[in-house]
């Protein structure tokens, strides 16, 4: 099949080395889970338990009725002991509400469902999927079941299956389709089935030449799905990107893979769908790679969700804070942690701790309008002139050069000669737009209801003086009758007289 490949993008050193060849393991049950009701993109969900109450594995402990958002489940047996706010895996550790589990020393099995999951109908397949609370796995944490939905509906006939992982330091979806590539296709297999597509197609970057290898045998019978080869070079992994590289198509400012008849989701997703139409076992756990020259011994663990990242790295023998920096996800497009005692979540892939000599920081200098930003932006921004703008507070002209379809991708901030943070600049832009946006938008309601305030009170005014004429009209009218039954009493009484007489 022909690639098409994507404009711009750069090849950071892969660091992978170090944790490449090692298997999955997974990381023992720790004394407490901290499993926060939001780790979705969406309306979070609202606490289905109380301090007190007793909980089994993969039982619902937050739901909403929202349509984007996604429930949330108990990753072992245990006893709720508190829901409470807790901090959350931002760089500001933002505090959201938790259930906080204090886990059981014995722990009940999985009960497998005896129903084959081949055969139920599409909206049953996606409906089973929202009820086990499954997102993006990338990161994204889009819900998938959402995702699901919206393309069925459009229709889509191409389903792509991101394997490529091309973030420096993470080799978590490697492992996974090395070792657990027959649940991948299989889950595959039930995305395509939900989605009611023509055609599904992994792609892996080729620097992943065994997970390439295992996925390619296992797709021999399965002659709707198709692996495919990608060369590897940052940012292939998203969406935008991937998609132009594989079928030549680019989506539009402002428009949606969707409108392409594509869908796209990631290796991980799919072993998520697996787990929950398979194996009946909702999210509440992943696989994660515990990287970065701070860890004395990095791995690529599973990982209960809503475990500290503080054990994670006490595991890999990393004690206290003997990093120089701390990150959730890749080094390019990952967050960054204030401190160690925040969960892992649905979109936590990686746990980076980076030593001094992986984070030497010079001092930004003047750009020198060298242009090479330019040459590398996948979505064929300016990057300078963004960041230009940016800098001088006009957020809406940023806006028109396409602040928006920026990727935050980092690979003009990687090749920038004079370390300028133009990434940071445009978070920073991005947040002031939405913070205005916002804003607007509060204020559109402040009138709203100012209006229907007013109209209120003008009905309200409106009844009083219609009720105030109708008992004008009442009173007029009972003084009308009564002058009436006086005058014909008065007419009747000299007649009376006289027949007395």
């Amino acid at each position: 099949m022909k690639l098409f490949g994507f404009r711009g993008g750069v090849h950071p050193h892969a660091r992978k080395e170090r944790t490449e060849q090692l298997p999955i393991i997974r990381l023992p049950l720790p004394r407490r889970l901290y499993v926060p009701l939001q780790q979705h993109i969406g309306e979070p969900a609202v606490a289905q338990v109380r301090p007190g109450q007793p909980v089994k594995r993969g039982e619902l402990i937050g739901g909403s009725v929202e349509w984007l958002s996604a429930p949330v489940h108990a990753p072992a047996d245990g006893t709720v002991v508190e829901v409470s706010e807790f901090a959350s895996p931002h760089p500001a550790a933002l505090p959201v509400t938790t259930a906080v589990i204090e886990v059981s020393a014995h722990q009940t099995p999985w009960r497998v469902p005896a129903e084959d999951p081949f055969g139920l109908s599409p909206a049953e397949l996606a409906l089973r999927i929202r009820q086990a609370g499954i997102v993006g796995m990338g990161g994204a944490t889009f819900p998938s079941a959402v995702k699901l939905d919206l393309a069925r509906q459009h229709g889509v006939d191409t389903l792509i299956i991101n394997g490529g992982e091309c973030e420096p330091y993470l080799t978590c979806d490697d492992r996974l389709m090395r070792e657990r590539g027959q649940q991948i296709v299989t889950g595959v297999a039930l995305m395509l089935r939900c989605l009611e597509a023509r055609r599904a197609l992994i792609l892996v970057e080729d620097n992943k030449e065994e997970a390439l290898a295992t996925l390619r045998t296992l797709c021999r019978e399965q002659p709707q799905i198709t692996t495919l080869s990608v060369p590897t070079r940052y940012p292939q992994g998203s969406q935008k990107q991937m998609i132009q590289s594989v079928l030549g198509r680019e989506i539009p400012a402002g428009g949606h893979a969707t409108d392409l008849g594509v869908v796209m989701h990631n290796v991980a997703t799919a072993y998520a769908v697996y787990e929950a139409l398979v194996d009946g076992k909702p999210l509440v756990s992943r696989i994660v790679t515990v990287g970065g020259g701070a860890v004395p011994r990095p791995a690529n663990l599973e990982v209960p969700l809503g475990t500290l990242v503080e054990e994670l790295l006490a595991y890999c023998g990393l004690e206290g804070e003997a990093y120089e920096r701390l990150l959730v996800g890749g080094p390019m497009m990952g967050q960054w942690l204030p401190h160690p005692r925040v969960p892992v979540i649905k979109g936590s892939s990686g746990i980076i701790a980076l030593s001094e000599a992986e984070t030497r920081v010079e001092m930004p200098r003047p750009c020198i309008r060298c242009s090479r930003c330019v040459e590398v932006c996948p979505s064929g921004l300016l990057p300078l002139e963004l960041a230009k703008r940016i800098r001088k507070e006009q957020f809406a002209a940023a806006s028109e050069l396409g602040l928006s379809d920026c990727i935050a991708c980092g690979s003009c901030a990687y090749v920038c000669p004079a370390k300028i943070p133009l990434v940071q600049y445009f978070h920073y832009g991005k947040g002031q737009l939405q913070a205005r946006r916002v804003q607007e938008k509060k204020l559109d309601n402040t009138a709203d209801l100012a209006a229907t305030k007013a109209q209120r009170l003008a009905e309200i005014e409106a009844q009083k003086a219609a009720a105030a004429q109708a008992r004008k009209r009442e009173a007029e009218a009972r003084a009308r009758q009564q002058a009436a039954e006086k005058a014909a009493a008065h007419e009747a009484e000299p007649c009376a007289r006289t027949e007395g007489d």
